[in-house]
């Protein structure tokens, strides 16, 4: 019998393919087409980069995150990206958007706005911190008033902040104490919203105002000394030149209250009111001194001291008055353990520092402010709390306004 033929050797299976990982394929396709975007115009029209932006775009809808930020990570250095493509990637997930908003030079301001209002608090923080940011995306980023952001935008030195946007911050400090001393070192600010935000400051933001923005009233005294002989022979009839002269003139004493007061002088008003001070001789003391008595009120009751040295120095009166009305107002020389009240020593170094005519401007304008500026029509939108309506009056009612309005509305 024979032997059965050998079995042939076995054919080894043909190995399988082994897969390409998942994604590699879409990752490629990224690239690519983020390249064909990146592309100068010379290479592609305009119609071919805005039709491969509008493919990313809707393959990016369905990525994950990490190919979201790598295409944003690649289109950061370009001088233009299609709008609808950097406003999809502008609107993402901080970690998209971070890219764009920290390295990308040439995002127009129509952009940041859309993501200023559809993105959250980082993107506005991010938008902030950029350089030569313009005055109109500063108050599309203040609308908010989140405090990181605000914070941002004060230290942002490049940024540009309107006339409105200063206003709107310095409203915010009553509630917001530290953007005061960011706000301080705006060059935006301007002695209106120094002397109004000086209310509600510390000691060391008060020292800082007076010291910036105290400023002397001598250019305005130069140029309009020929028309108070011309207001006199009018008679002071005039109510729209009469209130500006009494700003600028140099006189800061009321001669007409004191013809009728029944204090010889304002020192002896001072004198008077040592042993205590009632309504009435503060009264008198703000007539004799050129104010209305809604300003000297806000003087006497100031718990900083600090305007009391401007009312004494303003209006010519000796250190001593400064102490007199300290005592006066039944407020403590020293402390618990003896030594001399630091708020004392504040306010006779207040007195020391600033001079008579720099004293005079900032105690005039608050009399402007608080007194003059006042309205029926102001007294009613401060105790309505109409802030809304702000821009129908001018500075000094806008700083009545916000000096005011807690002080009425209790």
């Amino acid at each position: 019998m024979s032997n059965p033929a050998p079995l042939p050797p076995e054919t080894p299976a043909p190995p399988e393919a082994v897969p390409a990982p998942p994604g590699r394929s879409r990752v490629a396709l990224f690239k690519r087409l983020a390249d064909v975007v990146c592309l100068p115009s010379s290479r592609v029209n305009a119609f071919e980069r805005s039709m491969t932006a509008d493919l990313l775009v809707d393959m990016l809808r369905d990525a994950p995150i990490e190919d979201r930020t790598r295409v944003a990570r690649r289109l950061s250095s370009l001088g233009e990206i299609p709008a609808r493509l950097v406003r999809f990637l502008l609107r993402d997930e901080i970690e998209v958007a971070q890219t764009l908003l920290e390295n990308c030079a040439s995002l127009a301001d129509a952009d940041l706005l859309d993501c200023a209002k559809r993105g959250g608090a980082d993107h506005r923080r991010l938008i902030a911190l950029r350089r030569g940011l313009s005055d109109v995306i500063s108050e599309a980023l203040i609308e908010g008033m989140e405090p990181a952001v605000i914070e941002a935008l004060l230290r942002n030195e490049l940024a540009k902040l309107t006339n409105t946007a200063i206003e709107t911050m310095v409203a915010a400090t009553r509630d917001e104490p530290q953007f005061i001393p960011l706000l301080l070192r705006r060059p935006e600010m301007r002695p209106h919203h120094a002397y109004t935000m000086f209310w509600w400051c510390g000691p060391d933001a008060r020292k800082q105002i007076l010291q910036r923005f105290a400023v002397s009233r001598e250019v305005l005294q130069e140029a309009s000394a020929d028309v108070f002989s011309l207001a006199a022979q009018e008679n002071w009839q005039d109510p729209v030149s009469r209130k500006a002269l009494q700003f600028i003139e140099r006189r800061q004493r009321n001669r007409q209250a004191l013809a009728r007061s029944r204090f010889a002088s304002l020192e002896e008003a001072v004198a008077a009111a040592r042993p205590g001070l009632t309504r009435e001789t503060a009264e008198e003391i703000s007539y004799l001194s050129g104010l209305k008595p809604m300003t000297g009120a806000k003087i006497f009751t100031d718990p900083g001291g600090e305007p009391l040295a401007i009312l004494c120095k303003a209006t010519g009166l000796a250190r001593a008055a400064v102490r007199a009305l300290w005592q006066g107002l039944r407020r403590p020389e020293t402390d618990e353990a003896g030594q001399p009240s630091p708020a004392l020593a504040r306010t006779l170094m207040v007195y020391d520092m600033i001079a008579v005519d720099r004293a005079q401007t900032v105690l005039r304008y608050w009399n402007w402010a608080l007194s003059s500026a006042i309205t029926p029509a102001l007294l009613k939108a401060i105790r309505d709390g109409d802030e809304e309506a702000v821009d129908d009056y001018s500075a000094p009612q806008q700083a009545a306004m916000l000096v005011l309005q807690r002080d009425l509305s209790r």
